[in-house]
């Protein structure tokens, strides 16, 4: 041992050797650890993370499921065939069964509006339940959809063969909370029900109709094969989806042993405690059935609010830690074969490198610090590690030369790439310009060309109709009251062509429907533009709110603003046809004038149809617009000088801004107002 020490304290290369192996073995050791104690926490939380994302793709199926069995039965409930049967006293059971097959619905019924049968269920039945809630908003004129969790008597005086279908023989599961229940009778009913009105907008009866989810193998294994997608999780691995009613597996794809499905398998007590009990999402490591799974519980809450079942998936756990444990074991090799480089390359160059060495060390320092010109200097050796110190000086010299040309290439690179692309930019922004003036150019020029050639014609033909209707009332007298519907539908349509070609007039021509303008109250005018359309609004669920805190006046014409607010308003109402919250708000803009706010809480816009709404003809209301109602708005506005400005994202609603002037006048220079 004294031999070794004294070796040691002789020999400068083993110094150096110690000096560089030992802070290089300590932290390998310490990196090794960390990398055990965090670097797991990490990988736990990424599972969860993924698995979490899983379960919101498969919660998004089931709620798209759920919406889609409303809008089936929805669909039919609004049928003409359907109200022609009922005001005609017809049967509709064969029509029923028909739409029952179409639709791929499990029962549809008849229900008369206090939820009593009707007429029979597609499949025989004919019983009905008011107390559901889906059936309890159909009555009040609204359609819904939901899940809940029916008994066997509910299930069988819906559908007679339901209740067979719904049956699932319970097995013995570890774990799971005992039982004396040895078959599960309840099934879980994803359900529907709709108003059905007569020609006269009364409510008749309601169309109720739904899928059982017991033993529905075809939807759990479209959730499986949504979520985990060919090549979505390592070799070995495999996802699973199930759907709980309770605490019990009805619809699964989880295998047992040997192959069969874990139908009527439970849910173990740890796992029901905090999902159904609590109420609370499980992210984590779970047996399931016979095996650990990466797993994701949430719970699914019926019509009213209780938590009926949960919503399962997960993947195997074994193959993703044994890829965990393979990626550990290549990170320890990688380290353990930089340490001996490192140890090799200390030895190799302790033989010769110290003074020399150690100087250009510290000439490296100090060009990192940022001093250019440091340099190793003259050396007392005169051997190759002296020529190699001079070779490196002037290497460093020719590179800061070279590095001086390229920071001048650079540099002159730079700005003329920026010259160049501020060429290209306003390049394209002239070209995109241009491009939408030629096109709303064209479609400006085809509106003229249509309306200076048919206005006249039509009008004309309008005149002589409504002309002939009014004479025809006139004549027939008390005798005309067996046809006043069709009467008042023609009377509709006469209105609606007018409406159409004064709107393309309007359109090509502003300057001629242009009214006198006067100093008004935007929030005054908006107020009585909500009488205007209040009948729009008739059999919505739609809240009007209103917020006017504007004190300026602007001035514009009356009629052509009132034009304006009715068409925004109007649009916002097709938004929601489900009810929702219209606003309409004014503030003062100073010190132009006042904003005009009207405010859905529809289904609202998607961003591709943004920069386009204002456009002549642009509709997303296919056959129900004629896309100008927004573009003439935004002309009647703009030759004011105001402006009119959008917000909106699917689902959050839509806001229209309308910036009237105080003046209305044009600012001075390119003809439009000032924004902030």
């Amino acid at each position: 041992m004294s031999a070794l020490l004294h070796r040691y304290r002789g020999s400068l290369r083993a110094k150096l050797v110690s000096i560089v192996v030992a802070p290089l073995v300590v932290a390998l050791a310490a990196l090794l650890l960390m990398m055990a104690v965090w670097g797991d926490r990490v990988f736990q939380a990424l599972l969860a993370y993924k698995v979490n994302s899983d379960l919101l793709v498969a919660h998004e199926y089931f709620a798209h499921m759920v919406d889609g069995v409303g809008d089936r039965v929805l669909q039919e409930a609004r049928s003409y065939a359907l109200v022609d049967r009922l005001s005609a006293g017809s049967a509709t059971a064969p029509m029923l069964q028909e739409a029952q097959r179409t639709h791929g619905l499990d029962f549809l019924q008849l229900l008369d509006p206090q939820g009593r049968p009707l007429a029979p269920a597609a499949d025989g039945a004919a019983s009905g339940n008011a107390s559901w809630r889906v059936v309890a908003s159909a009555a009040a004129g609204r359609a819904d959809a939901a899940t809940d969790a029916w008994s066997a008597a509910q299930l069988a005086s819906v559908s007679g063969e339901l209740g067979q279908r719904a049956q699932v023989a319970l097995r013995s599961t570890p774990n799971a909370v005992p039982t004396e229940r040895s078959l599960e009778s309840r099934g879980m009913v994803v359900h529907a029900a709709a108003p059905v009105f007569d020609a006269s907008g009364k409510l008749v009866a309601i169309l109720h109709g739904g899928t059982l989810l017991n033993h529905n193998l075809a939807f759990i294994d479209a959730i499986n094969a949504l979520v985990y997608q060919p090549e979505s999780l390592p070799r070995g691995s495999q996802g699973t989806a199930t759907l709980f009613l309770d605490d019990t597996r009805i619809a699964t794809n989880v295998r047992l042993f040997h192959g069969e499905r874990a139908l009527g398998t439970r849910v173990s007590r740890e796992v029901r405690d905090k999902v159904l009990l609590r109420g609370e999402k499980w992210l984590d490591l779970a047996f399931v059935v016979n095996d650990w799974y990466m797993s994701a519980y949430e719970p699914i809450a019926d019509s009213r609010g209780e938590r009926i079942g949960m919503l399962y998936v997960g993947y195997l756990a074994r193959p993703i830690a044994q890829v965990k444990e393979v990626a550990l074991a290549l990170l320890v090799g990688l380290f353990v074969l930089l340490a001996l480089a490192g140890a090799l390359l200390s030895l190799l160059w302790a033989r010769r490198v110290f003074e020399p060495m150690a100087r250009m060390v510290g000439t490296m320092h100090a060009l990192k610090a940022g001093d250019a010109q440091a340099r190793v200097g003259p050396v007392r050796s005169h051997d190759e590690l002296g020529q190699l110190a001079g070779q490196f000086d002037q290497l460093l010299s020719d590179l800061q030369e070279r590095n001086d040309q390229l920071k001048e290439w650079a540099d002159a690179l730079d700005r003329k790439v920026a010259e160049r692309t501020h060429e290209l930019e306003h390049a394209n922004a002239v070209l995109r310009a241009t491009r939408q003036q030629l096109i709303t150019s064209e479609k400006l020029a085809v509106a003229g060309q249509l309306t200076a050639g048919v206005a006249h014609e039509i009008n004309n033909p309008i005149a002589v109709i409504q002309g002939n209707l009014d004479v025809a009332r006139d004549i027939l007298g008390t005798a005309a009251e067996p046809v006043q519907h069709e009467l008042r539908l023609i009377d509709e349509q006469v209105r609606r062509i007018h409406l159409l070609v004064n709107q393309l007039l309007q359109f090509v021509r502003p300057e001629a429907f242009a009214g006198s303008t006067e100093s008004l109250d935007a929030g005054e005018v908006a107020t009585r533009c909500l009488d205007l359309v209040r009948h729009t609004m008739k059999g919505t669920a739609i809240r009007i709110e209103l917020d006017l805190r504007a004190t300026r006046l602007v001035r514009i014409s009356r009629s052509e603003l009132q034009q304006v607010v009715v068409n925004l308003l109007t649009n916002a109402i097709h938004a929601m046809p489900d009810g929702g919250t219209l606003t309409l708000a004014t503030r003062d803009w100073a010190p132009h004038g006042v904003t005009l706010h009207v405010r859905d809480s529809g289904h609202g816009i998607r961003a591709d149809d943004l920069p386009s709404i204002f456009n002549p003809f642009f509709t997303t209301k296919k056959q129900k617009g004629t896309g100008l109602g927004l573009s003439i708005s935004y002309a009647l506005v703009e030759q004011y000088g105001g402006r009119i400005t959008v917000e909106s994202a699917p689902g959050q609603g839509t806001e229209f801004t309308v910036w009237l002037r105080e003046d209305g006048v044009p600012e001075a220079g390119d003809g439009t107002s000032a924004q902030p």
